[in-house]
């Protein structure tokens, strides 16, 4: 399994990084997200959702009470919050195996609190170093989420390197 750690320093940033992940998604995908609570996930979702050309003005909120929001834009993106589940069934009731894998990113938060999600699949694990500053460990599972963790890498490092993300 490939990884990729890296640091960001303001909520700015990380929701960039996802953006710049967002924009470089070109077929169906399963991110799944862990991390504390407050550590940036739903952020970096909003700019995963903006890099995939959800518009600006539909708000990017995280499913905490509704578990699953849908937005358009190039793919269809399915944003789940778990952390409300305890138990396997839960997730049937969701629904969750229409979208794992289907036919857009189904970008789950709280991925943790179930293991055997997808058998491809990027995930991305966010802690706190700082009151700004987070660490992203980035892990891919399957040749396509392999394929896009080192393009996201290459172009972030770009970006990082003052030639922006597009």
């Amino acid at each position: 399994m490939e990884r990729w750690n890296l640091s960001t320093g303001s909520e700015k940033e990380t929701m960039e990084l996802g953006f710049c992940l967002g924009a470089l998604i070109d077929r169906p995908l399963i991110v799944l997200l862990s991390g504390d609570l407050g550590a940036g996930k739903t952020c970096f979702s909003r700019g995963l959702a903006r890099g995939l050309g959800v518009p600006e003005e539909v708000p990017v909120a995280s499913p905490s009470y509704t578990l699953m929001n849908s937005y358009n834009g190039r793919l269809e993106l399915h944003h789940f919050d778990l952390y409300r589940l305890s138990e396997p069934e839960e997730l049937l009731d969701l629904g969750l195996e229409d979208y794992l894998p289907g036919g857009g990113v189904a970008v789950i938060e709280w991925a943790d609190i179930f293991t055997g999600l997808a058998r491809q699949y990027l995930a991305v694990h966010m802690s706190h170093q700082g009151p700004d500053q987070r660490l992203l460990e980035c892990a891919a599972a399957g040749s396509c989420a392999l394929n896009l963790l080192q393009r996201w890498r290459r172009q972030w490092l770009r970006q990082s390197a003052g030639a922006g993300c597009f």
